[in-house]
């Protein structure tokens, strides 16, 4: 709805044609497109879930804030449906303001922290406390830090996530790109099938339950 190829319903169709049990659709919101994003999202996702066999998750990323308006942003979009709220991180390519990261591993209310550049230990660790997801982006451009990210999983104890950032069906990931994608980032296969299989479910089992209603 804003840089993608696909409608939601229409994406949401080709993940499930391509075997995916559970998507998450999180467009590219502000505060001033939060609440008409979200409404049309999570009508897609509803009618997917009653019909089709497949998880569809309504969520936002928020993009280019000020870092000092995500947490009242991120509780916006919770109060307003979303299931899960990601912060677009301090990718080394493009302007993302500075402190961006440290606002979002401090918000109760946000879920994952994608492409989030060069993170700090510091800002990993709070991650890891406040049990916010980091990135590994599939995506071109925001890839080149994905090493460094892999490497705090060691050093901060950090939950990645390999995310597809999927802005048509042709970015939707195979098992075998996914794995290939972790490898290249220097994890080892005990952490690439972690990654893959533990904590996505972790993540589903959180969101499903706090959704339940």
């Amino acid at each position: 709805m804003s840089d993608g190829d696909l409608s939601p319903i229409e994406l949401i169709r080709r993940a499930t044609e391509n075997g995916y049990r559970a998507i998450a659709l999180t467009d590219h919101v502000g505060l001033g497109s939060l609440e008409r994003i979200l409404h049309e999202i999570s009508q897609d996702c509803l009618i997917a879930r009653e019909y089709w066999d497949i998880i569809a998750i309504p969520g936002v990323e928020l993009t280019h804030l000020p870092a000092r308006a995500i947490a009242e942003a991120a509780k916006r979009a919770k109060e307003l449906g979303a299931w899960i709220v990601l912060v677009h991180g301090e990718t080394i390519v493009e302007p993302v303001e500075k402190g961006t990261n440290l606002a979002a591993v401090q918000s109760p209310d946000v879920d994952i922290l994608v492409h989030p550049g060069l993170l700090t230990p510091e800002e990993a660790k709070l991650a890891a406390a406040n049990g916010i997801f980091i990135e590994i982006s599939a995506r071109k451009g925001h890839c080149l830090t994905n090493g460094h990210v892999a490497h705090l999983v060691e050093t901060t104890g950090i939950k990645v996530l390999l995310g597809s950032d999927a802005h048509e069906s042709s970015d939707l990931l195979t098992p075998s790109l996914a794995n290939a994608i972790l490898r290249g980032c220097g994890l080892e296969e005990n952490q690439v099938q972690t990654v893959l299989s533990v904590h996505p479910l972790t993540l589903l089992r959180r969101l499903t339950l706090s959704n339940s209603g």
